[in-house]
């Protein structure tokens, strides 16, 4: 019974398809899909030829057209095939915040002749929105949410609800202004509807509700919207009045797209590319980086020309320099990530920083000694039994080699650690002095140690050579 339903469910967009498709009335058709989810509609609409849709457009209406295309990512695609005046009736019934994603979405061209028919409230709304940099809180807040005052009784709350919800669908949570319109608290839909019509609002809502201010920063302030979990917040003036509400949904997609930049840092780009990207925006937003590492791979080779006397006495080493490297980057990068969490989620002392670096690099000790401990004993009988060296001669290669690996590990974490406090300490995003750097760093910190404890031990101490 549960695999049937699972099956059912992943049908949706099919069925949607097929009644598309069928030769219901407009009527019918409006009041099957009440059936439905929005998410599955968009994707139906997918389904259809462009010839289709258009037809369908004045069907559905304004109203279920700027539902679906929440849904939606090349909005662009299908806003083309209807005129000028549906999409800009589309719009208005939209989210501000969806809105203007939309018309950016849109030619120069298209975006001016839409906004030319858009009534002043949405206007409005549009160009508060499009006022504040991508970065800024204010850019993504909705302006659909349900204001009140303070000194309303529940009755009166309940009518200015109801004369709000016909143009305002964001209700589970109501917002409460005083005398001079500044932010006051909140209160949930329940409460109110609960509460007795002639109760002050008072003891029914939260004067201690959090907020965020417009110009705030995204990224400063994901952790505490994740933190308070609630379904919407709201976004401030300098006066502290509500300009708009950031939603749950608002929530996800931020986060989302601010882990698609973290992601993207720690692999030495720019910023996000995608499918649709054109060759010559991939090549801009990876070349940077490249190009840095390039030097700093440069400098590496270079320090291993420095001891090519080394290797020219013990050829065998070689062999066992990747081992080295890799585990060096291996560490580094963990370090990294531990600490850039623990940077974005908390805010640490000197005090606790230093103890943080310590601990990272106990952490990178002790498997440093259970790794080198390891190619001690792996690399040794594989010299030994493979290649025509006395035991004294392949224990004491493998031995650098372990010798090496935990220096190299210790370093190596306190690198990951020590490199992206400092970033985080002068305002620069962690995440952008992350993985290619601090890997070709860890790999210079490698070679020195390697090589130089083999040009200490082997051929200083114990007189090893071919």
């Amino acid at each position: 019974m549960e695999e049937n339903t699972t099956l059912n469910e992943q049908k949706y967009v099919e069925e949607l398809v097929k009644l598309f498709r069928s030769r219901l009335t407009d009527e019918e058709l409006l009041e099957r899909l009440q059936d439905y989810h929005e998410n599955d509609i968009a994707g139906a609409l997918e389904e259809l030829t462009e010839d289709e849709r258009k037809a369908l457009y004045p069907v559905l209406g304004p109203e279920i057209i700027s539902e679906v295309f929440a849904y939606i990512e090349d909005v662009e695609k299908y806003a083309q095939e209807m005129d000028i005046r549906q999409i800009a009736s589309v719009i208005e019934e939209m989210d501000s915040d969806d809105a203007v994603d939309v018309l950016e979405e849109m030619d120069e061209n298209t975006a001016e002749q839409v906004a030319k028919l858009l009534d002043e409230e949405t206007k409005s709304d549009i160009q508060l929105i499009k006022s504040y940099d991508e970065d800024e809180v204010g850019s993504i807040m909705t302006t659909n949410f349900i204001l009140i005052r303070k000194d309303m009784t529940v009755k009166e709350a309940m009518r200015a609800l109801v004369s709000q919800a016909e143009d305002n669908d964001n209700i589970s949570t109501i917002y409460v202004c005083n005398d001079e319109e500044m932010f006051y608290g909140a209160l949930d839909l329940k409460d109110l509807i609960v509460a007795r019509k002639d109760t002050e609002l008072e003891p029914l809502m939260s004067t201690s509700y959090p907020y965020l201010m417009d110009h705030e920063k995204i990224s400063d302030c994901i952790e505490r919207i994740k933190d308070y979990a609630e379904d919407s917040i709201p976004v401030l003036s300098e006066d502290h009045k509500i300009l708009g509400i950031i939603t749950a949904q608002d929530v996800v997609e931020v986060v989302d797209d601010e882990m698609g930049e973290d992601y993207a840092k720690l692999a030495g780009l720019t910023a996000e590319e995608d499918l649709n990207e054109s060759l010559a925006d991939s090549i801009k937003k990876r070349m940077p980086w490249l190009v840095v590492l390039l030097f700093l791979g440069i400098a590496v080779s270079t320090v291993v020309g420095m001891f090519e006397h080394v290797i020219t006495s013990i050829a065998i080493i070689v062999a066992f320099q990747s081992v080295i490297l890799d585990m060096a980057g291996n560490v580094g990068t963990q370090s990294l990530a531990v600490t850039i969490r623990v940077l974005v989620d908390e805010e640490l002392t000197a005090g606790q920083k230093a103890l943080f670096v310590l601990k990272e690099m106990r952490v990178g000790l002790c498997n440093g000694l259970f790794l080198g401990s390891m190619a001690f004993l792996l690399i040794g009988l594989y010299i030994y039994t493979t290649k025509d060296y006395s035991a004294v001669y392949a224990f004491s290669i493998s031995g650098c080699v372990g010798i090496a690996l935990v220096v190299a590990m210790i370093i190596s974490s306190c690198i990951g650690t020590v490199v992206p406090m400092f970033f985080h300490k002068i305002n620069i995003d962690p995440a952008v002095a992350s993985g290619p750097l601090i890997t070709t760093v860890n790999d210079l910190v490698a070679v020195v140690t390697y090589y130089g404890l083999a040009w200490a031990l082997l051929i200083g101490v114990l007189g090893i050579a071919n």
